[in-house]
Order: C-alpha cells, then structure tokens, then sequence
C-alpha cells in the first residue's frame, strides 16, 4: 500500500485522527470534544450516536481508495462491528448499533476497519521494542472507562468470546472501600458497584466526591482541597508529587480493585509476561500509579509467588503511553492481508 490510512480514535471525552503509515508514522494530528452524554445532557443516546457517525464520516477526505482504520472507545463485537455500549460516551444506554454497517453505508467510499480502542492500543504496544521478548501482552486502560486486552503474540492471535469482546473489565463487580470503609458508588453505565465506578477517572472524582463528603476536616487539611482552579486531575497529581497523606490514601483506594483484578489475571495466567497499564489516569500518574499497584500485590499477592519469587510480578506490570491511532492503521493493514 502506497497511500496513508486515515487514522481516527473515538474516546469517551475526545475523537482524534492523523494520517499514518507504517513507514513515517502518524502526521497532521487534529482533535475535537467527543459527543458525549456529559457535554450534551439533553439529547439523546441515539441522537449522540448520529451526531457521532456524522462527525467522523466529515473527517474522512473524499479520496480514490481511501483506507480508514478506527479505533472506538466502546464494548465492541469485534467479529462483526457492532457496538454494544459505550458508558463513557452514552451512559446506561445498551441497544446494539452496527457502526461498521452504518458507516459503510454511509460512506460507500471508503474501506472501513473497525476495531475497540483498548484492541488499538495493545496492537501499538504489542508491536515495540517493550514487548519484543513477550508471549503474551495484556493491555489494561485506566482513563475515562476502564477495559482490557491480551494478545498471543507467537499467533498475532486476540482471543474473543461468543459476543466477540474480550477484557470488558471495567464492569465486574467489585468492592471498594474508602478509609476502611466500605463504599458503594454508581458507575456510567447504570450499575452500582462496578470496577470503574471506582478506579476510572470519573471514578476517581466520584471517590474523591466522597471522600470531601465522609471527611471534610482531612478534605480541608489536604491539597486536594486546595486546587486554586486547576483541573481535577492537576490537583491529585500534584499532591501526590508532594507526599499528601490524603492524596496517597485515596490513590491506595482507587488502585487496590484494579490490583484485584491484575492478582487474578496472573495467577489464572502465568504465560502473560507483560501487563501493560495505559490511559489518561495511569500515565498521568505514572509511577505513582504503578507503585501503588504493586504495594497491593505485595501486600495481598500470589500465593507462594509473592514470596519466593516476587519479583516475577514486578517484572511484568509497567506504565506506559499507547498510541491507538497507530494501532487503528496497524489493524487496517492486518485486515487487508489475504
């Protein structure tokens, strides 16, 4: 292939796209707020589907052979294209749309690739210098939802079930507590007691909602109740940076249902030789983020593992940036091989 694919990630808070092939990279990179539930709270869940649809279709150029790969920040059947939900995106709105269909028809023109945003990512990861020695890669985002992805790297091979998804983690049951209390929050979707509700951003902010709410003196005595207008997400990184206690409890909070999660995956799976986290809040955070995963896991681990050989568990679990534009044009191509 000569020409660049169009390259566009549909996020829960905003819709990127670039030009990309597989020799230069990515080029021309633009972004816009993505149509969401928050921004616009009186339309409805279809009407922020077809305000959507519409906003990516006007990206594509109108080009001779044009290759579009998209990445979609949703629970995504992947073996035919349709999405189930997006939370982040439509909140606790479920009715099945086939975007890969809807597109397709829309713009006859142009070759469509569809693949889950969390699919993208682990593609671009799994394809660098990190990975080169691994089996098996997991990809585990932290950002406005919350989902994960394993691929076989000796197949190329990303296991799907009946439904065609994978790692829609972020909707497991799970339980939280709050300074030793046990707290029970609603997550995007509808449900109560949901992985995100806690852990992902607006999960975070919601345990932070509560946090003011159950202990206002601490609240008070903290940085984060002193953020001088900075963004959310500025105040609890700075205050981690500079050792709050508050900051580093609620921290503790919000990543110990996550390392619930990581526990489980390695003890059902010891061929995953690389547990990736990505997304805005565990690369926002960084290596306070992955400190704190691995205090839990050290503290509650593996049986045995954990203590003869710990440091197979650090070894695995990193933080860094995944670039699911690339991984949208790596999968348009993987798609065109005969």
């Amino acid at each position: 292939m000569t020409g660049a694919v169009t390259v566009i990630d549909v996020g829960g808070t905003h819709l990127r796209w670039a030009n990309w092939t597989p020799e230069r990279g990515t080029w021309g990179r633009r972004s816009a707020l993505s149509p969401n539930f928050r921004r616009y709270p009186t339309l409805s869940a279809p009407e922020l589907q077809t305000r959507l649809i519409d906003s990516i279709c006007d990206i594509v150029p109108h080009t001779d052979d044009t290759i579009v790969g998209l990445s979609f920040g949703a629970a995504l059947n992947q073996l035919t294209g349709t999405v189930y939900a997006s939370a982040p995106l439509w909140g606790p709105y479920d009715t099945p749309l086939n975007v890969l269909d809807i597109l397709s028809r829309k713009r006859g023109d142009v070759a469509w690739h569809v693949v889950n945003d969390v699919t993208a990512a682990l593609l671009h990861v799994a394809s660098q210098e990190l990975c080169k020695q691994d089996r098996k890669v997991m990809l585990v985002t932290i950002s406005t939802g919350i989902a994960a992805r394993t691929i076989d790297r000796r197949t190329s091979r990303i296991p799907l079930d009946a439904s065609g998804l994978q790692g829609e983690i972020g909707h497991l049951p799970m339980s939280a507590v709050l300074f030793d209390r046990p707290i029970i929050l609603k997550c995007d979707c509808g449900e109560p007691g949901h992985l995100s509700a806690y852990a992902s951003g607006p999960g975070i902010r919601q345990m932070a909602l509560a946090l003011r709410e159950r202990y206002p003196r601490d609240w008070e005595n903290s940085l984060l109740g002193h953020g001088d207008g900075m963004p959310w997400e500025e105040t609890f990184s700075s205050a981690l940076v500079a050792g709050d206690s508050i900051a580093t409890k609620l921290l503790d909070a919000v990543t110990a249902p996550v390392a619930d999660v990581l526990r489980t995956a390695l003890c059902l799976d010891p061929d995953l030789d690389r547990i990736v986290l990505t997304g805005g809040v565990a690369v926002g955070l960084g290596a306070h983020y992955r400190n704190a995963i691995l205090s839990h896991l050290r503290c509650k681990g593996l049986y045995l593992t954990s203590k003869f050989t710990p440091q197979w568990i650090e070894d695995r679990i990193v933080v860094s940036d995944a670039d699911c534009l690339v991984g949208a044009g790596i999968a348009a191509l993987m798609e065109r091989v005969p």
